[in-house]
């Protein structure tokens, strides 16, 4: 049997550079809290908690005092920032740079189109981390696209800034913004920003490729991970065979048959 691990798999940097801070800060530490898991994969998460990284929601969160807390890749909203402040809370910021500079840029565009009452429309998953941060960004008055199915939540008679959660799929993105753009009002302005993180996407000519070079493909992902949902999905359209799991408990012996 040839077995052969893709060597452009992994975590994508801004992940790497999170767990590389929780590595570092648990150096001098033996405790340190996380809002959220760190990253959707339970191994890693597991190896990290006997280290000493303890996952949050955001209800333990807001009854800590005197503490520190990482922020993961995804990014948080500034009323995180601000209970740290008010709590004697240090908070460990690995937001992943390419979502950072996303928070930003919408951040500007709510300011930009509040005297032209415009709206900034993120297609994401409502209720994601990343999403959440950004809807912080703009007093929590983002309009969330989770599909195309969703456009008619816009008011094609007011301005649009149309951003897109870093992980989701080009593809629909352009999808979702052609349909904008067809519906906007003649002479209301529209300004599409892609902000889908490449890294991610830029994967997947390899991907495609590699999936069709076997007959069986174990894609090891955590099943919560936005990222390797759309990457399994590649693999999927490409190779019937190709089966999403975690761990190694999650691999059935009939699939290598």
């Amino acid at each position: 049997m040839r077995v052969e691990i893709d060597k452009r798999s992994g975590f994508c940097f801004g992940v790497i550079k999170t767990i590389k801070s929780a590595e570092n800060e648990l150096k001098t530490s033996d405790k340190l809290y996380c809002l959220g898991d760190i990253v959707h994969n339970e191994m890693e998460v597991e190896r990290l908690k006997k280290m000493g990284l303890h996952s949050i929601n955001r209800e333990e969160y807001l009854q800590l005092k005197d503490c520190r807390v990482l922020i993961r890749a995804h990014g948080e909203p500034p009323e995180t920032y601000e209970h740290a402040k008010k709590n004697n809370i240090e908070l460990i910021d690995a937001t992943c740079p390419v979502v950072l500079t996303l928070q930003e840029k919408v951040k500007g565009s709510y300011e930009k189109n509040k005297h032209l009452n415009g709206q900034v429309v993120i297609y994401g998953k409502k209720g994601h981390a990343e999403i959440v941060g950004l809807d912080g960004q703009v007093e929590k008055k983002a309009i969330i696209l989770e599909s195309i199915d969703d456009v008619n939540l816009i008011d094609f008679s007011r301005p649009v800034s149309l951003y897109s959660q870093t992980t989701k799929r080009v593809e629909d993105f352009y999808a979702i913004a052609d349909k904008v753009k067809a519906s906007m009002k003649p002479g209301v302005p529209l300004d599409i920003k892609d902000s889908i993180c490449r890294q991610v996407s830029n994967r997947v000519p390899h991907l495609k490729q590699f999936a069709k070079e076997f007959d069986v493909i174990l894609f090891v992902a955590g099943h919560k991970s936005s990222n390797g949902k759309y990457l399994h999905t590649i693999c999927k359209e490409e190779n019937s065979q190709t089966h999403h799991i975690s761990k190694t408990s999650e691999i059935d012996p009939d699939w290598l048959k």
